[in-house]
């Protein structure tokens, strides 16, 4: 690959060469835990699969591509990925989060994290002022969430670096873009240090891999991250890398559809009279619709929805025929979630209640079947 090769190119090459031995043209899954030394420190590059495995190799130098970063270092787990960025602090230090972060990101920082000394503060990171008075001589990092999960929220990325800068902050900007993925936004061309997925999600696309992974172009960063990597042991498997490799190869494609029936399904929810808030960027009547169009290059597949009755609310998620009743996001089929008692019951109610996520909230995250069979089944639900 070339740095010149166009998205949809990377998405099917990138980080992959056909196999030296047989010529396969897909990437084998090494499974094997320890690699043969021809001598004392002679080696192929390879020692133990926790510190380097092949197949977890090209899956990191994919997903760097996709994201125009160097640097790929891949994780079990979108939180383990997280913990990872986290584990750059040391004790003492301040970080700022969004007041809309995914649920396990929040229970992660305030239920494990501060016990090891580490410090937050919660801001609506879109609001440029208040991210710059929320900074402190100690804060060494910043983590968004764009879009926001399941609210839908944005924050301009390179407003953010531009008012970093200005305040003097040396730390680290992160950004979440598992709901967007690289093929709809690029944050590191906006200004961000590290960007971080779940793979689990888009990436992966196909609901059979739980994984994670952060992206930089700094050597510095990147250097400490595979120390982690290797040190914490929280590694992408190689099975695990294999799928997430064979959801890549699609990704262009599938974000394509995502993003046209999502876009076709938040419209028809907003033209209905007993739908009274619909929540997707690129509904024009989204508050940050300037931004997404700016920012993004799709909506994504994400279309939250309140019914204004919590009630009807669990009536209905029980009555879908295709999407189904699941927690988890971004697979080629539709699912419908309640965020408030699945995905983020560990925030306080309070908080929920201020971000306008409440009982009657459902969060679809929209698939590839035909868009005009989602809406048939959206409408008998909610006839339920």
């Amino acid at each position: 690959m070339n740095e010149q090769s166009r998205f949809d190119t990377r998405c099917v090459h990138a980080g992959q060469a056909p196999d030296l031995l047989s010529g396969a043209v897909m990437t084998p899954v090494y499974f094997t835990s320890t690699y043969l030394q021809e001598g004392l420190g002679q080696h192929k590059g390879y020692e133990y699969a926790r510190t380097r495995n092949p197949t977890r190799d090209a899956v990191q130098g994919n997903l760097a591509a996709l994201e125009g970063a160097q640097h790929g270092v891949a994780f079990a787990s979108g939180l383990a990925a997280t913990q990872a960025i986290l584990e750059l602090l040391d004790g003492g230090d301040h970080l700022i989060l969004g007041n809309n972060v995914y649920g396990g990101t929040y229970r992660l920082v305030d239920k494990i994290m501060q016990r090891f000394g580490l410090t937050y503060t919660q801001v609506d990171t879109s609001d440029l002022a208040a991210l710059a008075a929320a900074l402190k001589p100690s804060t060494k990092l910043v983590m968004l969430e764009t879009p926001t999960n399941p609210m839908l929220g944005l924050s301009d990325i390179a407003g953010v670096r531009k008012a970093l800068d200005a305040a003097g902050f040396k730390g680290v900007l992160a950004v979440d873009n598992t709901f967007a993925t690289p093929f709809n936004q690029q944050p590191l061309s906006l200004g961000a240090d590290l960007v971080f997925h779940s793979t689990t999600k888009y990436l992966n696309g196909h609901s059979d891999s739980i994984g994670g992974v952060v992206v930089t172009s700094r050597q510095d960063l990147a250097d400490k991250l595979f120390f982690i990597q290797n040190a914490a042991g929280a590694i992408l498997s190689p099975m695990d890398s294999f799928l997430v490799m064979r959801g890549t190869k699609t990704l262009h494609l599938r974000m394509e559809r995502h993003n046209q029936s999502a876009l076709r399904i938040a419209r028809w929810l907003e033209a209905r009279t007993d739908i009274p808030k619909v929540y997707y960027p690129f509904l024009e009547s989204h508050p940050q619709h300037a931004l997404a169009k700016a920012q993004m290059r799709g909506g994504s597949g994400i279309v939250s929805f309140d019914t204004g009755d919590a009630e009807r609310t669990r009536r209905m998620a029980s009555a879908f025929k295709v999407f189904a009743l699941a927690e988890s996001l971004g697979g080629v089929e539709s699912l419908v979630c309640h965020p408030v008692s699945m995905t983020h019951g560990s925030v306080p109610a309070a908080d929920r209640a201020k971000l306008g996520l409440t009982d009657s909230l459902l969060r679809l995250s929209v698939g590839v079947e035909d868009v005009e069979d989602l809406i048939a089944d959206l409408e008998q639900a909610l006839k339920a």
